[in-house]
């Protein structure tokens, strides 16, 4: 089974174009920041928004072809819906909640009952049978949004921001009760977030969305390693430079944002377009102009300092702009403070270059 979308759609000035294809039992996380179109997509396979142009075909089924005039209504789709917010139904029980599905597809009330019941038991929540939403916790509310959407079996199932609505400090349980569900379930998983951390917990596949346009598709680890806007940088935790590659005494330099950066091997002929990722741990920052074996060396001025835990990040407006992560002590033995100016240093072997 396999879910395949050309989604072509206008909403005013915004305009959608994705490519999707997702094999049964995999589970893929559609990322991106907010406006990219994530939800929308998640209308247009749902049913909700008509496609301009493009299509919908699962397992072999046409859901939807404008050109064809074939649009299936969303209850005529075999589809799992858990939307963001969870949208459950406040005046119905837990437990009916998740029956609602079979019973609109005309399944006995019995029947229905006892698949609901069946799914509660496994996601943990069968002692919340008679409770409304409003009764419910978020976590609790959560898993039974799933056990409604599991309980049409359906061969798709699209989850919504899955843990937007959770507080924080449930999101991690929750996310794990999220990839365990998801490793039962046989079909097409499609998971809309934009929360990096959630993405690379469940999913097997990440395609990024931006403005409306896939910019990257790969595994989790593909995606870190080699980021193609600076967005998926910014998710990755990397500094992402856009340049050519060149050559200087002999040497390969990577030239990009006004300045050419020796790097020790890449696979990216002279003249041609390239990206330079470097991570911000690779990179030693000084106050002054110490002797370096780095063949790497920026002068700049911090713009910021973000203290995360024990470690700070540094925003240093050298060319070209990069973050670099120390440790805690090193603010204040350096004296790291916005308006100082640094020395920013790095190994050719920590620059990381690959086809733009």
């Amino acid at each position: 089974m396999t879910l395949a979308a050309e989604i072509r759609l206008r909403r005013g000035e915004f305009v959608l174009e994705v490519a999707l294809e997702v094999s049964a039992g995999e589970t893929v996380a559609l990322l991106g920041p907010n406006g990219a179109g994530k939800s929308t997509l998640v209308d247009a396979l749902a049913g909700l928004t008509p496609l301009s142009e493009g299509e919908v075909v699962v397992d072999g089924e046409v859901w939807e072809r404008p050109a064809d005039g074939i649009r299936l209504a969303p209850q005529q789709r075999s589809l799992g819906v858990m939307f963001q917010g969870l949208a459950l139904f406040p005046a119905l029980s837990a437990v009916d909640n998740v029956a609602y599905g079979p019973r609109a597809q005309g399944v006995a009330r019995a029947e229905a009952r006892a698949t609901a019941l069946e799914l509660m038991g496994r996601f943990g929540i069968a002692g919340l049978t008679g409770r409304k939403p409003a009764q419910l916790s978020g976590g609790q509310a959560q898993r039974v949004a799933l056990a409604r959407a599991l309980a049409v079996e359906p061969a798709v199932l699209l989850l919504d921001e899955p843990t937007s609505a959770l507080d924080v400090e449930v999101r991690g349980d929750a996310r794990r009760a999220l990839r365990r569900a998801l490793g039962d379930f046989s079909g097409v998983k499609l998971i809309v977030t934009h929360e990096p951390i959630e993405a690379m917990m469940v999913a097997d596949r990440l395609v990024v969305v931006e403005n409306g346009r896939v910019t990257q598709d790969g595994s989790p680890e593909e995606i870190r390693r080699r980021p193609r806007s600076g967005y998926v940088a910014a998710l990755s935790g990397v500094n992402l430079i856009e340049g050519a590659m060149a050559t200087s005494d002999g040497q390969s330099v990577f030239v990009g944002a006004g300045s050419a950066i020796v790097v020790a091997s890449n696979e990216v002929e002279p003249g041609a377009g390239a990206l330079a990722a470097i991570s911000p741990r690779a990179i030693t920052i000084s106050n002054r102009t110490s002797p370096t074996s780095a063949r790497n060396v920026l002068e700049g001025v911090i713009e910021g300092v973000d203290m995360i835990g024990d470690r700070a990040r540094l925003s240093i407006a050298t060319s070209p702009p990069l973050v670099a992560e120390v440790t805690a002590a090193a603010v204040t033995s350096l004296n790291l403070i916005e308006g100082a100016t640094v020395w920013a240093s790095f190994k050719a072997t920590e620059v990381k270059v690959y086809p733009a």
